[in-house]
């Protein structure tokens, strides 16, 4: 393993200058609406049936459920997998339509990762394919793999137009929906986007052990931001993995052990390659591997590995 530094300050310039467009995105938003209305897939005011998530919270059995039957636990895996696998994303958000309008959690979260990984190509989607002409014009050593992941973004996404407002505040009102229903996913989103339910130091540190203990690889994965240099000196995480980059590649590879979709052209690696132009050379290369082969030091390999072991080995959480 070699450290690749210009990769590294490159990964950390694609985050910083991606929070800093989130955030600017928030402030021209403004509040959050009661509903915000999208043609295509309005989905109302979804109920929320689940326990409010603020609540006092039972140890949690699997998955971010607590005491989940197995019926429950099948359908949520379902309905994960047909996310990472589905060709047209427009047709599968149908499919989510009526169980989120009936107020099902795990359907409005994924509502919610549909719109957040079709967003960049609906608000634009000519400028969307003019700048993935550019970025293979430009042959740089990623341009291939960027294209290309792009590309797989435009293809899923396809059906879905500026008018159907997949924007911030959008994706905020449905994950604030999906964690007042009961999603642990989502409420680990809203802490990542600085968006938590309670900004309390005892609610931040209590979701971090939620998570962890849930062993649900796509809570890990929307926590992981939020454990990184984000929780750099905050109290509440104190004695948590927390408060680094490698701790947020940790949160993150410990959610891909746990089942996370990680694979090369996987959401994840979609995500970093197509949008922050953090790619792998090697087209067949998962998360895991292009994560220890360019973006961990020889140094911080054993400090990540440590993490993830006191991740997914405390008391606690099923092994």
């Amino acid at each position: 393993m070699s450290w690749n530094k210009p990769l590294v300050v490159a990964a950390v310039l694609a985050l910083l200058v991606g929070a800093a467009l989130y955030q600017r995105a928030a402030e021209r938003a403004g509040p959050v609406p009661a509903a915000a209305p999208i043609d295509a897939v309005d989905l109302g005011d979804a109920p929320a049936t689940g326990a409010p998530a603020i609540a006092a919270h039972a140890p949690v059995t699997g998955e971010g459920d607590t005491d989940a039957s197995p019926g429950v636990t099948d359908r949520r895996r379902h309905l994960r997998r047909e996310f990472e696998r589905a060709p047209d994303l427009y047709v599968y958000l149908q499919s989510l339509i009526p169980a989120a309008r009936a107020g099902e959690a795990d359907a409005i979260w994924l509502v919610s990762r549909v719109y957040e990984y079709c967003a960049p190509y609906a608000g634009d989607p000519a400028a969307y394919a003019g700048d993935t002409r550019l970025f293979g014009e430009m042959k740089l050593r990623a341009s291939a793999a960027m294209v290309a992941a792009r590309e797989r973004v435009s293809r899923r996404c396809t059906r879905f137009a500026p008018e159907d407002g997949l924007g911030y505040r959008t994706i905020l009102l449905r994950r604030t929906q999906a964690a007042e229903a009961g999603s642990l996913a989502a409420e680990a989103a809203l802490l990542a986007m600085g968006e938590p339910l309670d900004d309390s130091e005892t609610y931040r540190r209590d979701l971090a052990d939620r998570v962890q203990r849930s062993a649900d690889p796509e809570a890990f994965t929307a926590l992981a931001p939020a454990m990184g240099v984000m929780a750099a000196g905050d109290d509440a995480h104190s004695g948590q993995v927390a408060g680094s980059q490698l701790a947020e590649l940790a949160w993150q590879l410990a959610g891909c052990e746990l089942g996370q979709d990680c694979s090369a052209e996987g959401p994840l690696m979609t995500n970093y390659c197509a949008n922050g132009g953090i790619c792998s050379q090697d087209e067949e290369q998962d998360f895991q591997t292009f994560v220890y082969d360019a973006a961990i030091p020889r140094q911080g390999a054993d400090v990540v590995d440590d993490m993830i072991d006191s991740l997914l080995r405390s008391e606690g959480v099923p092994k």
